[in-house]
């Protein structure tokens, strides 16, 4: 199979699966995935493995969600941004531990100026912008080692895709933290960097164009080719579903 696993769970069960993970003492990986991962996943199968190997794997993308409906799910979007607030308020009453991983130095300080404005008390104990090129071992190493000084619960990782998966794989199996979460542009949308499509576009599915009109020298890739593929997969994988169909009964795996 060539699908990235998508789990589908509301809002209320992520921070019921957040309790846990927090409580049984290993590192868990939470991807936020829009199409764009999942288009990346089928045409290498290491990354397919990285995102397939995270603890929960939720559908950040409208297009994603739609799939998992497609197949009977009861599945709904859930963006980084919008589960970046929602955590961050459910946390204040445990005093959970943030540490803010990725970003430009600007949008780090914009970042953790909007959540402090915003859960007055928050406790983010480590920000920090790291070097754009990929991390090398001793790298990775030393931010683990000042994660574990902050005592970090929750690793927010806003470094974009494929990047961040990557890095929370190698942060998971050097235990950073109980939870790393895999963002993406949350950063820039929360600290008010890059501007966020007006909610009704949101609605209907196209932020991807509201995003492609603001910048479209970075996104066009994504967005003009990225889209097609997407669809061209979705499609593929319902003529070879219906196909393997006729000997079996079971629902097919929600993914894209």
């Amino acid at each position: 199979m060539n699908t990235v696993r998508i789990d589908p769970i509301d809002v209320g069960e992520l921070l019921d699966a957040l309790s846990d993970f927090l409580a049984c003492g290993k590192s868990h990986v939470v991807h936020f995935i829009p199409a764009h991962p999942t288009v990346l996943a089928r045409r290498d199968p290491m990354y397919r493995e990285v995102l397939n190997r995270g603890r929960l794997n939720l559908p950040d993308g409208a297009s994603v969600a739609w799939v998992c409906r497609w197949h009977g799910s009861r599945t709904r979007r859930l963006t980084g941004s919008d589960a970046m607030r929602v955590v961050t308020g459910w946390g204040m009453s445990s005093g959970l531990r943030h540490y803010l991983f990725g970003g430009t130095p600007e949008t780090l300080i914009a970042l953790r100026t909007k959540l402090e404005s915003a859960r007055p008390g928050i406790a983010i104990v480590g920000a920090e912008s790291p070097p754009f090129h990929e991390l090398g071992d001793d790298e990775i190493r030393r931010a683990v080692g000042r994660m574990h000084a902050a005592r970090a619960q929750a690793v927010w990782l806003g470094l974009g895709t494929p990047k961040q998966d990557l890095v929370a794989d190698r942060l998971q199996r050097l235990k950073a933290a109980p939870v790393i979460l895999c963002v993406g542009a949350a950063f820039d949308f929360i600290s008010g960097s890059v501007p966020r499509s007006p909610r009704w576009l949101n609605t209907v599915g196209l932020e991807w164009a509201y995003r492609l009109k603001t910048d479209p020298r970075r996104l066009w890739r994504r967005y003009v080719l990225g889209n097609p593929r997407f669809v061209a997969g979705v499609l593929f994988d319902e003529l070879r579903r219906a196909t393997a169909r006729s000997g079996s009964t079971g629902r097919p795996p929600c993914g894209s």
